[in-house]
């Protein structure tokens, strides 16, 4: 009984110091907030003042190769602290001498700027802004070292506040693709925050973490002592190469130029992996100039009717079901056909049309009216097979890339409102829907792909000190869109455009291509498709090369051409000009290709023994161990270099065409000759004739090239 009392009081001893010491916490919270507010108001208000961040260093964004696209450049914002002690005392005697320097450094009004000077004095302003923009480092130690900067004088209040700014060395190249940065929260006192393209996708990794310091007066100066020290960004690796990159822009801008469009875009994209290796676009400023101001290639304002692009969906959908076969004959009649109270044309009605056609020819020549009639035959009271199997693709999902403003597609669907009497036959050739030309490069690149749909990437890896952190492997959207049978006919269709279709012109000697050329009338930014009294077209070409061993897959949209419409002829050049210089720069020529006596140098005319020195280097035979002269002049012959005396007479002009302009330059001043250069490369031209009788004191001219 003794121990149930002994253990009941210790009980109530220990609850009643618990509620002891929870009345005592209470109490004290309602002292904090209520008595000592001022006090710790204080003391909140002083280690706010005294705290500062130190920015991180934002991560790099390079290029495949490691070179840089975006970097971060420290920027230097100058403040003074006239609440300083030397201040204080200087102010009286020094300021004026000091507002005369910085109104000379800065080029402004030393008027206004004592004015603002003395204002902000009076109110004891610890922050007081010297400039109102950042400057360079350059600019800061001069600054530094102006007179009235002496630490007696007013440099002991110099408050130096640095701030990473974002550049591109190679600045519009691809700008919207690698992104935009916008000030962080609370006006930007956390730093810029990435906002669109790579930038805002891979922000969790280029911004790093800010550190923290503690703002200290010694010996006259404000100094950030560090206390958390912060954490930099890492380095994304992009797809994007830099010259693919200039190929595709400037191969766009000339041809933005000539057409005088609104806007442009050039995609390529590496079959196997989706990795996309350029991405240019450009709009027209109100300037009339192009620059990279939005992006259309996978933006909202991007997503349009792709036009004919299109009838590849629709004919693959009709093949897989079974329905028609690349051999079936169709009647387009004259190229007008009208379809529940709306006229459909080709291109080419005006002409007479082509009449009976089969598939394979109506999608070589873009027929309108043949794809409509083809999948208004078939699908007339099926509607929703048709739209389904499209849906199948996977067209009327955006990709998912992760991209602030990524195009949302449109693909009506039976039984909704907007679905009318000729919508069948409009979708089918590519009205009444919304794509972005990603997403048809996507679909195009699954055709070169065997049929595999992969998502298009940007991002290869990401790195921090150099050393791997994270890679981005590639994404398979669908293993199959269709069936073998059908992939070989559609790429037979496309291989036929380029080889007798629309797209003929595109065709070069050394390697084939594959694709489609598409014309659609758009609207003016939604207000209607014609504007005073002009139509708005869109011109594109998608496809894909070498059509036998798909490497690279490239999809060329513009929109708002002046004169010229068609796609073949104004987004095809563009294609044209891009796949010849990928194919120049990073494919390897096939042994069919391969000229041999173009494997071989051509070799300036000059002296024997240093073409021959040259040949044994590079192990080439050369044949002129017999040839008893010191010039030479050399001419590839299949596996070997022939040789051939050049003969020189003293007192006659010697023939130095083919020579370097050295040699040249020293077998004419050697003849008495005074000459002048103009060019580089080999002499093409000399202007007086081999043979012919030096005078004295006679100049010849030589152009070189």
């Amino acid at each position: 009984m003794e121990i149930r009392k002994d253990i009941t009081a210790r009980f109530g001893i220990i609850y009643f110091l618990a509620v002891l010491i929870g009345i005592i916490i209470v109490a004290k919270i309602f002292m904090i907030q209520n008595m000592d507010t001022n006090k710790w108001k204080g003391i909140a208000k002083n280690l706010k003042n005294n705290t500062a961040e130190i920015p991180a260093k934002r991560g790099n964004i390079c290029a495949d190769d490691g070179s840089i696209l975006a970097t971060s450049v420290p920027q230097y914002e100058l403040r003074l602290d006239l609440a300083a002690p030397m201040v204080k005392r200087v102010y009286q005697e020094k300021a004026d001498a000091f507002a005369l320097e910085v109104a000379e450094f800065f080029g402004i009004s030393k008027y206004r700027f004592k004015q603002k000077l003395d204002r902000s004095f009076k109110k004891g302003n610890r922050w007081f802004l010297i400039y109102p923009h950042e400057v360079n480092y350059n600019q800061l130690q001069r600054f530094k070292r102006l007179p009235m900067m002496e630490r007696s004088s007013f440099g002991s209040g110099l408050i130096v506040v640095t701030e990473n700014e974002r550049v591109m060395p190679h600045t519009d190249l691809a700008s919207r693709t690698i992104g935009t940065l916008n000030k962080g929260a609370f006006g930007g006192i956390h730093g810029n925050v990435g906002y669109s393209g790579i930038e805002g996708l891979m922000e969790g990794y280029l911004s790093g973490e800010n550190g923290k310091a503690v703002k200290r007066n010694y010996s006259g100066r404000w100094i950030n002592v560090p206390i958390i020290e912060p954490r930099d960004g890492s380095d994304v690796i992009t797809t994007l190469n830099v010259n693919l990159q200039d190929f595709a822009s400037n191969a766009l801008h000339r041809q933005m130029k000539t057409s005088q469009a609104e806007w442009g875009t050039a995609i390529v994209m590496e079959v196997k992996t989706g990795e996309v290796k350029a991405i240019a676009n450009l709009g027209r400023r109100k300037d009339g100039e192009y620059s990279e101001i939005y992006n259309y290639a996978l933006g909202n304002e991007g997503c349009s009717e792709p036009g004919s692009t299109f009838k590849l969906m629709s004919l693959m959908v009709a093949m897989e079901h079974g329905f028609v076969d690349t051999s079936d004959v169709f009647d387009t009649g004259n190229g007008a056909w009208n379809y529940h109270g709306q006229t459909i044309y080709d291109s080419d009605y005006h002409r007479g049309g082509h009449g009976k056609l089969t598939m394979k020819r109506i999608f070589e020549l873009s027929s309108n009216v043949g794809v409509a009639k083809i999948i208004t035959k078939y699908y007339e009271g099926r509607e929703e097979e048709y739209i389904d199997r499209i849906y199948n693709f996977g067209l009327n999902k955006p990709l998912g890339l992760g991209f602030a403003g990524e195009g949302v597609p449109y693909i009506k669907y039976p039984g909704d409102k907007v679905w009318w009497g000729p919508s069948l036959a409009w979708i089918s050739y590519g009205y009444e829907i919304k794509l972005t030309p990603l997403q048809t490069a996507t679909f195009y690149n699954a055709v070169a792909n065997n049929g595999k749909m992969v998502k298009p990437k940007f991002v290869k890896e990401v790195r921090r000190n150099g050393l791997l952190e994270k890679e981005f492997k590639t994404e398979v959207i669908n293993p199959a869109i269709c069936s073998k049978e059908t992939l070989s006919k559609a790429r037979e269709l496309l291989n036929g455009v380029c080889s007798s279709g629309t797209g003929r012109s595109l065709n070069n000697p050394y390697f084939p291509i594959a694709g489609k050329t598409g014309t659609a009338q758009v609207a003016y930014n939604n207000q209607g498709y014609t504007k005073d009294g002009r139509k708005n077209y869109q011109a594109s070409f998608a496809g894909y090369f070498p059509a036998d061993d798909p490497q690279y897959t490239c999809v060329v949209v513009i929109v708002g051409p002046k004169g010229l419409y068609y796609g073949g002829s104004v987004a095809g050049p563009v294609f044209k000009e891009i796949v010849g210089k990928v194919y120049a720069s990073f494919m390897e020529p096939r042994e069919s290709e391969v000229d041999h006596l173009a494997a071989l140098p051509r070799v300036k005319s000059g002296f024997k023994d240093e073409i021959a020195l040259t040949a044994d280097e590079l192990d080439l035979e050369i044949d002129a161990d017999d040839i008893d002269s010191e010039l030479i002049r050399v001419k590839p012959d299949h596996d070997k270099l022939n040789a051939e005396k050049l003969a020189v007479s003293e007192g006659l002009v010697p023939d130095v065409r083919g020579m370097g302009g050295s040699d040249a330059l020293y077998l004419l001043e050697s003849s008495g000759l005074k000459v002048k250069m103009k060019g580089i490369g080999k002499v093409q031209k000399q202007s007086l004739k081999a043979g012919h009788r030096i005078r004295a004191g006679q100049t010849i001219y030589i152009d070189l090239g």
